[in-house]
């Protein structure tokens, strides 16, 4: 790759794609010279010290543990991501798992790529590798995403390429947010699952919802069950409003405007579809303005 927009497109696939750069025998750098991939390199462990912006909260010592035989037996399979922040100093962009599985093992070396990123850079690429792993947990993700929106600065209609996630999905994660802590914790912990978590969104203040919680934990009861319960209980929260409306989709609007000298409205769903609504006042207004369709 060879320009920022190609590095960016790639980003949104994942580390994987950004550091695809086999085929050369030496170390590629961008023309920017903002960010340079090496071939695998090894670097000793007490010179890498772990990512600030880890958006994964808990690390499991059963699966550490686990990794750390495996990692004895057959060695590092995936080499980590790291930068340079010093001299012979090295973070950590992505593989914080199997670093600490790798020093567990009790490896004085792992395989790693080295490259150079600023701390925003190291921030995005950090949050968006940790989104595609199936090991973290909702709460986890729903993090992720709100560091992207307000830390990266990036607009929500961005996300969703950039993740490779629809719009409706980022916002059920990030409504996870809004519920009680104790809820948050139960979902962090795997006590209840996602599903969960929506459906005690339905209610419509913090005390209804922890006290079903506490249903849930003790009935060890099911999403439908507790679905059931949030419509019987008469304390339903109203739909969340629909999203903004993309700053490019308002500027459209307002071209539309112009052109057919009427009022225009367009409105987007969750998943991104919508629809394109132009007024008219009479029969001869509609035809004025189908004949500027072919204008």
């Amino acid at each position: 790759m060879s320009d920022t927009h190609g590095k960016r497109k790639a980003l949104g696939r994942g580390l994987g794609a950004l550091l695809d750069q086999s085929g050369s025998d030496e170390p590629q750098k961008e023309i920017s010279g903002e960010y340079m991939t090496g071939y695998i390199t090894q670097i000793r462990v007490e010179q890498i010290e772990p990512n600030p912006f880890q958006p994964r909260l808990h690390f499991s010592d059963i699966e550490l543990r686990e990794l750390a035989a495996s990692i004895r037996e057959h060695g590092i399979i995936q080499p980590l991501t790291i930068r340079k922040v010093g001299h012979e100093k090295y973070q950590i962009i992505s593989g914080e798992r199997r670093y600490k599985a790798s020093i567990l093992a009790g490896l004085s070396e792992v395989p790693a790529y080295v490259r150079l990123a600023n701390d925003e850079q190291m921030l995005e690429m950090a949050l968006v590798e940790n989104i595609q792993r199936e090991d973290l947990n909702p709460l986890e993700i729903a993090i992720s995403f709100q560091r992207l929106l307000e830390e990266c600065k990036i607009r929500q209609e961005d996300l969703s390429p950039r993740v490779g996630k629809d719009r409706s999905t980022i916002s059920n994660y990030i409504r996870l947010l809004k519920l009680p802590g104790e809820v948050q914790v139960a979902v962090r912990d795997n006590l209840i699952t996602m599903g969960h978590a929506r459906a005690l969104l339905g209610l419509d203040d913090e005390k209804s919802q922890l006290i079903l919680l506490k249903k849930i934990l003790e009935r060890k009861l099911s999403v439908r069950q507790v679905e059931d319960l949030v419509r019987a209980s008469g304390t339903v929260a109203p739909p969340p409003p629909p999203p903004a409306l993309p700053a490019r989709f308002n500027d459209a609007k307002s071209v539309l405007r112009g052109k057919f000298e009427s009022n225009v409205e367009v409105k987007v769903n969750r998943k991104g579809a919508g629809s394109i609504i132009i007024a008219f006042n009479s029969d001869e207004d509609f035809d004025r303005i189908i004949s500027k369709l072919d204008s």
